[in-house]
C-alpha cells in the first residue's frame, strides 16, 4: 500500500524557514519522480517543485523559485521540502506525491505551513 506521512509543518513569521519532510513507503522511491503540491485555505492544488529519481533534475513554480529547495534520501524512503524566505501566501497544507496530475494521484494526510506574524 503506497503511503506518504508528511511532517515538519508549523507557525512561522514570515521570512521565516522551515524544513518538511515525506516518509513515504509501499514502493520503490528510488524508481520516481516526485513531487510537492500545496493548497492554500480557499483555492485549489497547485504543483510547487518536482525531482527526478537521482536528484538531477529539480522544478520550481515561479513563486517559490529561490526559495523552495527540494531534495531526497532514497536510502531513506523520504523526501524533502525546505522551504525559506517564507511570506504570508506560502501559508497552505502541503503534500508530497509521485509525480503525476495534481489530484488525481495519492498523497499523504499534509503538513500545515502557516506564515504569521
Amino acid at each position: 500500500q503506497v503511503q506518504f506521512v508528511e511532517s515538519g509543518g508549523g507557525l512561522v513569521q514570515p521570512g521565516g524557514s522551515l524544513r518538511l519532510s515525506c516518509a513515504t513507503s509501499g514502493f520503490s522511491l528510488w524508481m520516481h519522480d516526485m513531487m510537492w503540491v500545496r493548497q492554500a485555505p480557499g483555492k485549489g492544488l497547485e504543483w510547487v517543485s518536482d525531482i527526478t529519481p537521482s536528484g538531477g533534475t529539480r522544478n520550481y513554480a515561479g513563486s517559490v523559485k529561490g526559495r523552495f529547495t527540494i531534495s531526497r534520501d532514497n536510502a531513506k524512503n523520504t523526501l524533502y521540502l525546505e522551504i525559506t524566505s517564507l511570506k504570508p501566501e506560502d501559508t497552505a497544507v502541503y503534500y508530497c506525491a509521485r509525480q503525476g496530475p495534481v489530484g488525481k494521484v495519492p498523497m499523504g494526510q499534509g503538513t500545515q505551513v502557516t506564515v504569521s506574524s
